[in-house]
């Protein structure tokens, strides 16, 4: 997966918006899942994946309808914020474990 900017969290936060709560969990590992096969895909022959884009969060989450962002007021906009980051920190580590072992 590419490197992951705060357009890509806002993004895939915004595509967990539309999503019911008890499956966001899942929704949100199959996005990383797809942007790391994108990545590796456009790595691989130097052009998009035809599905899932460039290999970017922001691609795979934007696969799907998109509401306006909500401001940091809204709670559920939040939750959704930091699953996104928990689950960005937890991929990286994985791939960080990997590499060490």
């Amino acid at each position: 997966m590419r490197a992951v900017t705060h357009g890509d969290t806002s993004t895939a936060a915004r595509a967990l918006l539309g999503v019911p709560s008890a499956i966001r969990r899942a929704v949100l590992s199959q996005m990383l899942h797809k942007a790391h096969a994108a990545d590796r895909y456009r790595k691989r022959t130097g052009d998009a994946h035809p599905l899932w884009g460039n290999g970017s969060l922001m691609a795979v989450a934007r696969m799907g309808p998109l509401g306006n962002e909500p401001d940091l007021g809204d709670p559920d906009y939040c939750e959704c914020l930091v699953q996104v980051l928990e689950a960005v920190v937890q991929w990286r580590r994985e791939r960080i474990d990997k590499i060490s072992l």
